[in-house]
């Protein structure tokens, strides 16, 4: 068994909004790096924690945490449609393996997964097909939320598993950091958003679009004093990538949800992605990581990094 991680903040405004040249090219050269380490890596397994962003789960039934047996983009934004290349098998064995772990987990074998899943997996490997793989899905967008310690016990959980195997095993977190996109709250929300948070699943062509088209919207003004978003916050974001190089994850067991989302916006939980991707290499043994790319664009709606890291 040989484990390797990466942790990537995703964003479906990349190649929508346009933050300047130059930092398209920077983030175009730290994900070209993160992409041949993989391809060096070859990886006979990817697990993959991801987020959601209402559109494979809903309040009609909102889990803390699902493992897909299957799984197929829905192909939001400018990501690749279709299904991943889960191993259903396997996958099914993890299951159990964490609920004999007393984590509660919730089970799909029809999982439509977003941008947040599969943007990710593209830029690493090109497509989302192209290995095998087990996603994760995390709520962290759909309050409340379990707390950061349950995550972290999740992915210890996983690590375990992944101990037992005989393979090259690639840990993706794909998520955050700090950001706020105009994600609407069920709490107080018009007949008609409600209704979507509750049981919006496959919308009609043209409600995705103008969806997103608010989404690209809200990107072009972020930052700015016409935006009514929580701004990025790179302090936060670089304290936290610092938290999980150091190995210090007991620390995050102690986050507090309101504090994190009035300080770095209400989707930087999506960093529990990133928390439970370090603790299946925690619990493999000693890691060394190192950040190779941060910086806060507001045009993408992200503070963007991207970490690595590898068992000792």
């Amino acid at each position: 068994m040989t484990v390797k991680l990466k942790c990537l903040s995703h964003t479906p405004l990349r190649g929508l909004n346009d933050p300047g040249a130059a930092v398209v090219a920077e983030v175009d050269a730290a994900l070209a790096k993160a992409r041949a380490e993989v391809e060096a890596f070859d990886p006979e397994l990817i697990v993959i924690f991801a987020p959601d962003h209402y559109n494979g789960l809903f309040y009609d039934l909102m889990p803390p945490f699902v493992i897909a047996t299957a799984a197929e983009s829905v192909g939001d934004y400018l990501t690749q449609p279709g299904p991943l290349s889960v191993e259903k098998d396997l996958a099914l064995e993890l299951a159990r393996h964490v609920l004999d772990s007393d984590v509660d987990i919730a089970l799909s074998h029809r999982l439509q997964v977003d941008h947040g899943c599969t943007q990710t997996l593209e830029e690493l490997t090109g497509s989302i097909n192209r290995y095998p793989v087990i996603p994760i899905i995390i709520n962290s967008v759909a309050p409340p939320f379990a707390p950061y310690r349950r995550v972290r016990k999740l992915g210890e959980a996983v690590g375990r598993f992944i101990a037992k195997l005989d393979k090259r095993v690639l840990v993706l977190g794909t998520g955050g950091l700090s950001h706020e996109p105009p994600v609407p709250l069920l709490a107080d929300a018009p007949e008609a958003i409600s209704e979507f948070l509750i049981a919006g699943r496959n919308p009609t062509p043209e409600a995705r679009a103008a969806r997103q088209a608010r989404t690209i919207a809200a990107g072009k003004i972020y930052g700015t004093s016409e935006s009514l978003q929580t701004p990025l916050n790179a302090d936060w974001d670089l304290a936290f990538i610092d938290l999980l190089v150091q190995g210090r994850l007991d620390e995050i067991d102690e986050f507090k949800i309101e504090e994190i989302s009035k300080a770095a916006g209400r989707s930087a939980h999506e960093v529990r992605t990133w928390v439970a991707a370090f603790a299946v290499l925690a619990a493999t043994g000693t890691y060394t990581a190192r950040q190779d790319y941060y910086r806060a664009i507001n045009e993408w709606i992200a503070g963007y990094g991207v970490v690595s890291a590898e068992q000792n």
